[in-house]
């Protein structure tokens, strides 16, 4: 398993019970590159038997972006650890999970084309 999933991973089981991230939220937070697509590629390929909560990952605005059997399965799961849903969709502004400062990463300068720099 490649380096970026395993952070991916690590970090969707500190998810606390009744939390949710989004895969935005969560591809920032690894620095997995090609972003919340490529987050949502590492869930779903998410590998069982290592008890990852990969129900507490929602799309943008709190949707419930996988497909029947699967999405019935998530929205029970969230409801069965406290989390509400309105509408198909979990309310970010009551569950959203906000990553501890300790495990956020700096952000990395950017430059502008042809800058360097500086130390």
């Amino acid at each position: 398993m490649d380096p970026g999933r395993q952070r991916l991973y690590a970090l969707v089981k500190r998810i606390p019970k009744g939390r949710v991230i989004t895969y935005g939220q969560l591809a920032r937070a690894t620095w997995l590159p090609g972003g919340a697509r490529a987050a949502g590629r590492a869930m779903a390929a998410c590998p069982r038997g290592q008890a990852i909560p990969w129900h507490r990952v929602v799309a943008a605005g709190g949707r419930i972006a996988v497909r029947e059997p699967f999405a019935s399965l998530q929205r029970r799961l969230l409801e069965s650890e406290g989390a509400r849903l309105s509408g198909g969709r979990v309310l970010l502004a009551d569950y959203l999970w906000a990553i501890p400062a300790a495990r956020r990463r700096a952000q990395k300068p950017k430059r502008r084309r042809g800058e360097k720099l500086r130390s």
